[in-house]
C-alpha cells in the first residue's frame, strides 16, 4: 500500500488509470477525505491543502479536528487468545499492554 502523511494524518494513494490521475483518501477518520492530483507533488499539495482546510473548518466551528487514533484500543477477543496472549507476555517478563503494543507495532509495520 502507497501512503503520504501529513501532520499525523495518513493518506492512501492509488493511481486511477482511467483518468490517469493520484487520487487520495485519509485513513482513520470518520470523515471522508479525499483528494488528487497528476503528479505527485500536486497530490501533496492537494493532501496538505485538504488537512488544513479541514483543522481550520473544525477551528472555525469551535471543534476539536478528529485525530486518527488516540493511542487507546479496546479489543475484544475469545477468551482462550486472552490467555495465551497473557502467558506469552508473562514469558517475556512484559505487561500484556507492552507485549501486545509491540506485537501490533510488528504487525503495522510488516
Amino acid at each position: 500500500m502507497n501512503t503520504m502523511t501529513y501532520k499525523d494524518y495518513t493518506a492512501r494513494i492509488e493511481f486511477d488509470e482511467r483518468d490517469n490521475i493520484f487520487v487520495g483518501r485519509v485513513l482513520g477518520v470518520k470523515a471522508i477525505i479525499g483528494f488528487h492530483g497528476e503528479t505527485v507533488a500536486d497530490l501533496r499539495t492537494d493532501f496538505e491543502a485538504a488537512i488544513d482546510f479541514m483543522i481550520e473548518d473544525c477551528n472555525a466551528r469551535g471543534e476539536t479536528p478528529e485525530k486518527p487514533a488516540s493511542g487507546n484500543l479496546m479489543l475484544r477477543v475469545a477468551p482462550e487468545v486472552h490467555a495465551a496472549a497473557l502467558v506469552a507476555a508473562q514469558s517475556t517478563g512484559k505487561s500484556l499492554n507492552q507485549w501486545a503494543a509491540e506485537v501490533l507495532d510488528k504487525a503495522a509495520h510488516f
